[in-house]
């Protein structure tokens, strides 16, 4: 017995016959997620970026922290030459220079000391400092000084 020819449709194509999908258990769920190794991986190249990143932020840091020192350095510089103008001679203290206290961006990293004047030289004289504090990410890039000569002494 035979079955009968049936035609192919026009252009001689015959379409797939469509299974019905295997039937899953009530307890067979579709597999996601990461295999212990996978996730090892992950970590693996996460601490290597850390590696690689950290210390360049860390001194980025340093150098931020130190442009600023230097900045209140120079201000302070600036403000001690117009109170030359004013008293003909340098102010012995950051509170006659109109500075309460050290800048809180600074004062983490750095102690900023009420300038060293010589106000009985001729001409006067001033050496302002900003040291970096003991344990805090600016101590290994050291102290930074200015004169009155503009003359600068520490990582500049």
């Amino acid at each position: 017995m035979g079955f009968p020819d049936i035609p192919a449709p026009r252009g001689g194509r015959t379409r797939p016959v469509k299974t019905a999908p295997a039937a899953a258990g009530p307890h067979h769920l579709p597999e996601r997620g990461l295999t212990l190794v996978e996730l090892m991986v992950v970590v693996m190249v996460v601490a290597m970026l850390a590696m690689i990143a950290y210390p360049g932020y860390v001194g980025y840091k340093v150098r931020a922290n130190r442009s600023a020192a230097q900045a209140f350095l120079i201000d302070l510089a600036n403000r001690q030459q117009l109170y030359l103008v004013d008293a003909r001679g340098y102010a012995a203290s950051l509170a006659r220079l109109g500075i309460a206290e050290t800048p809180a961006d600074l004062a983490p990293y750095y102690t900023i000391a009420d300038p060293v004047v010589d106000n009985a030289a001729s001409p006067p004289t001033f050496v302002l400092r900003a040291q970096a504090r003991p344990g805090s990410i600016q101590a290994r890039d050291g102290d930074l000084s200015l004169d009155a000569t503009g003359a600068r002494s520490g990582h500049w």
